[in-house]
């Protein structure tokens, strides 16, 4: 934001015939630097600054942002565990040597002794394989539907820290600018003063509502430092990093939304927090089944051929080799320690992720209906601002300068009306800042992004 070096009454009084069309201040103040009461001031040029608008921080912040970042990588590599979760045991090679004597180790010795090469695979039940890549399947799937949760929530956070930093800016802007209105007043007073056509206690009352306004200044100077910390971690750059948002919004339109039950029904079906509880659910199903199939035994085939060095002792002529077939299972014979205990383990973890996803679904209705009403309040309150609060405070204060001129109201009420506009400016952007920030959370709850636009 381009800020003034220091104050220049006249420039102000300018800004301000421009902006409220103040005639009866002007004059006066006018007057009174025709006779050399007020010194008049040229204002620095503004510096330059380059503007961070609001659709280039939401693209730095899903393309910088760490938190984005290992999200999509959790779903990498969750991708890539189906396929292995379905895939068969390696299978086992076995170097063997059998009926090796131990007086000489010959291998021609006995003619039992053989080498040995083996080869055996395992099969699990039929549906075991199956079943463990569905439940992958729907974890991974679960894991991608973070990824656009995740964006959801930066692209609200970005947006609502955006407008948080819009409406501070405004108001310091505001505050900035009384506090050059608030010097004129000093002046003036104290000028009448001098002249005896005003009271001492005129420029001590301008002084301290002065005073207030440096401090208000203070105070609404933290508060952006404080958000812009939080805009700049959102963007991955450093905390100190200047942040500047362009002085004119560029979407400030307040639309009317759908009905709470409404919102609900399409974030129900657009959600991505949601359709990831809901896949949980399923791999959960999905893993319940496949304990029930631990019952069943697995399978094991294997082959196994054997070299034979010695010969027959009777004709001389080599002996055959061997050729063995083997198949085994399991037996699932301690299933009160094992399957049974599996069993409740699975139906428990099926039940919690059901309780989850109900848990997110009242979460996500909660959301709705405090973002929906804080939005509503927030938007009636710009539309009471715009069209009645700040026209009536800005003709009262018209109206207290016209009589001040011309010493039919004292000064008190003067101050006392501007400082009520002032506020009625800092609190009409507060309320945009509230709408705006709102609706993007809102945008966020329901995972509908043409809330926002």
């Amino acid at each position: 934001m381009n800020i003034l070096p220091g104050p220049c009454p006249t420039d102000r009084i300018q800004r301000r015939r421009m902006t409220f069309g103040r005639q009866s201040i002007y004059a006066l103040a006018l007057v009174l630097i025709a006779g050399g009461l007020i010194p008049v001031c040229i204002a620095a040029p503004n510096a330059s600054a380059e503007f961070l608008t609001l659709a280039q921080a939401e693209q730095i912040a899903l393309t910088a942002n760490p938190a984005l970042a290992g999200v999509v990588a959790q779903a990498e590599a969750m991708a890539a565990i189906p396929s292995q979760a379905g895939a068969l045991p390696d299978p086992r090679l076995g170097l063997n040597a059998l009926n090796m004597p131990v007086d000489t180790f010959d291998l021609d010795q006995d003619p039992m002794t053989q080498m040995q090469v083996s080869l055996t695979q395992a099969f699990p039940f039929p549906g075991k394989r199956g079943l463990r890549r569905e439940a992958a399947e729907h974890e991974a799937a679960a894991a991608s539907a973070a990824i656009g949760e995740q964006q959801l929530r930066i692209l609200g956070e970005v947006r609502a820290t955006w407008w948080k930093l819009f409406a501070l800016d405004r108001s310091l802007a505001n505050v900035r600018e009384n506090q050059g209105l608030m010097r004129d007043f000093v002046e003036i007073a104290r000028t009448k003063y001098k002249v005896g056509a005003g009271l001492q206690q005129d420029v001590l009352l301008a002084q301290l509502e002065l005073s207030r306004l440096l401090n208000d200044e203070l105070q609404l100077v933290s508060r952006r430092e404080t958000a812009a910390a939080a805009f700049n971690a959102l963007l991955d750059r450093p905390s100190a990093y200047a942040v500047r948002i362009a002085p004119l919004p560029e979407n400030d339109s307040l639309p009317e939304l759908p009905s709470e039950n409404e919102l609900l029904d399409t974030a129900v079906q657009n959600r991505p927090l949601l359709a990831g509880q809901r896949e949980l659910v399923e791999a959960a199903r999905d893993r319940s089944d496949l304990a029930k199939k631990a019952y069943y035994p697995d399978f094991q085939l294997g082959a196994a051929y054997g070299f034979r060095s010695a010969n027959d002792r009777l004709t001389g002529e080599d002996l055959p080799d061997f050729l063995s077939i083997m198949f085994s299972v399991s037996l699932p014979i301690y299933s009160g320690s094992r399957q049974d205990q599996a069993m409740q383990q699975r139906s428990k973890e099926l039940t919690q992720r059901q309780f989850m996803l109900g848990d997110a679904l009242r979460s996500v209705e909660a959301t709705i209906a405090q973002r929906r009403a804080q939005y509503v309040a927030a938007r009636e309150q710009v539309l009471l601002f715009s069209t009645a609060i700040l026209p009536q405070a800005e003709q009262t204060v018209e109206s207290m300068l016209a009589g001040y001129q011309v010493n039919e109201v004292d000064f008190l009420n003067v101050v006392n009306a501007e400082l009520r506009l002032f506020n009625s400016q800092v609190s009409y952007w507060e309320a945009l800042g509230t709408a705006k920030a709102s609706l993007a959370h809102l945008a966020t709850a329901v995972g509908e992004e043409s809330l926002y636009e």
